[in-house]
């Protein structure tokens, strides 16, 4: 199995290190703790697993590295966890500890047991990667209790998308970054926007067909195929099954709201897109139902629904939450009374809410987008961020940044 590794690290000996997710699992190399990537499809998740391999055969160039790829036509026959016992326990050396990675581990029925056994040994550093949110829910959350790490891997930051395809930082740069996203393969293709989009067509008829019909037996595939276009013209907007239902009845389509939920976790559980939560500013209830939804990559959801300008505020909501969760907040949509503010971002110790607008042009829109937050009776920081081309001093303690330096510094 070194030879398969060998043979990986010779075709991506070109390959861009992504610092920010490695230095996340670094720290347990050598640790009994499962280490367990996930994120949507081609996000990049396997490319970190080579990052830690390269890493750990630096350190001891004799470890014994074992690496599986669900995605590769030499593992089909890994169905189970029986079967990814015994094959693994036939390659293993006798002695000695082996470092195990196992690409799309949910490919395989029931692996979890496998890998409780694996890490009971004592004789394995694991890590696995996954496509699905409900990896570590039920019976590997209770196997595996306390014993596993979680790091989720998103699509390329824009700092990351200017590395990948050393751009300078640029408005022309920001414009391709919404446009096509931040999936990491397209620094491998030629530059044309069909051929970008025929690739994330490619990946999103993988997700719906592979990932959500699939594996959750799906079977109004056209509704699904819908619902996915109808969040994709409906990114920013406060919604909810039964308005979601409601707006479907005056198409003349009758789905209860019990199962547009299971189309909405069928959808979310894959991480093609997130719900965001609203809370009151005012104290800490989240609301159960309604919330906004957000892509995991815009260049997904524009080979979806193609970009048109009009769309403009609602992409840069999700540009600005995109580069939230990259940096590890929890994101909220705040609820002050009637007013909204876009998000609060949360993190241990930390606070800020922020509002994101498209061009402060006049005192109208200055009043309203400063005005949200000078509403809020607390002292966390507020700012706005806009695609005005300069920043102006702000106002009464709250910060404006434009959309390139938010995407630059915040966070770094």
């Amino acid at each position: 199995m070194l030879q398969i590794y060998i043979i990986v690290k010779m075709n991506n000996n070109n390959r861009i290190y992504r610092k920010q997710y490695f230095d996340r699992v670094e720290p347990y190399i050598g640790d009994r703790l499962i280490k367990v990537l996930t994120g949507q499809r081609r996000v990049g998740k396997s490319f970190v697993l080579f990052q830690l391999m390269d890493e750990i055969e630096k350190r001891n160039p004799g470890a014994e590295i074992i690496y599986i790829n669900k995605e590769e036509y030499q593992f089909d026959y890994i169905r189970d966890y029986n079967d990814l016992a015994v094959y693994v326990e036939s390659v293993k050396r006798p002695d000695g500890i082996a470092c195990l990675f196992i690409d799309e581990v949910q490919e395989i029925t029931g692996f979890e047991k496998a890998l409780r056994s694996f890490q009971t040994s004592g004789k394995f550093d694991i890590y696995v990667t996954g496509s699905n949110a409900t990896l570590l829910s039920g019976e590997l959350a209770s196997l595996l209790s306390g014993r596993y790490i979680q790091i989720k891997i998103y699509s390329l930051s824009y700092n990351e998308y200017l590395l990948f395809h050393k751009l300078e930082d640029s408005d022309e740069s920001l414009q391709e970054y919404i446009l096509y996203g931040g999936m990491p393969h397209l620094i491998n293709l030629r530059k044309d926007e069909r051929v970008y989009y025929e690739y994330l067509k490619n990946i999103l008829d993988t997700i719906v067909l592979r990932d959500i019909v699939a594996r959750f037996k799906v079977r109004n595939v056209s509704f699904l195929k819908d619902l996915i276009k109808f969040l994709a013209d409906n990114t920013g907007s406060m919604l909810s099954a039964k308005s979601i239902s409601d707006y479907l009845k005056a198409q003349k389509i009758n789905l209860l709201p019990k199962t547009i939920l299971e189309y909405l976790f069928f959808i979310e559980s894959v991480f093609f897109v997130e719900q965001v939560k609203r809370a009151d500013v005012s104290g800490k209830k989240i609301f159960e139902t309604g919330g906004k939804f957000y892509f995991e990559d815009l260049g997904m959801r524009h080979s979806l629904l193609s970009y048109q300008q009009k769309d403009i505020g609602k992409v840069l909501e999700n540009l600005v939450f995109h580069h939230l969760k990259t940096k590890g907040y929890s994101v909220f949509v705040g609820k002050d009374g009637e007013k909204e503010i876009d998000f609060i971002a949360e993190k241990p110790n930390e606070k800020r809410y922020i509002q994101v607008a498209y061009i402060i042009q006049d005192e109208k829109a200055h009043e309203r987008e400063f005005g949200n937050l000078l509403r809020i009776n607390d002292n966390y920081p507020k700012m706005v961020i806009s695609m005005d081309p300069i920043e102006s001093k702000g106002y009464k303690g709250i910060e404006h940044w434009t959309v390139r330096r938010f995407l630059r510094e915040f966070g770094e």
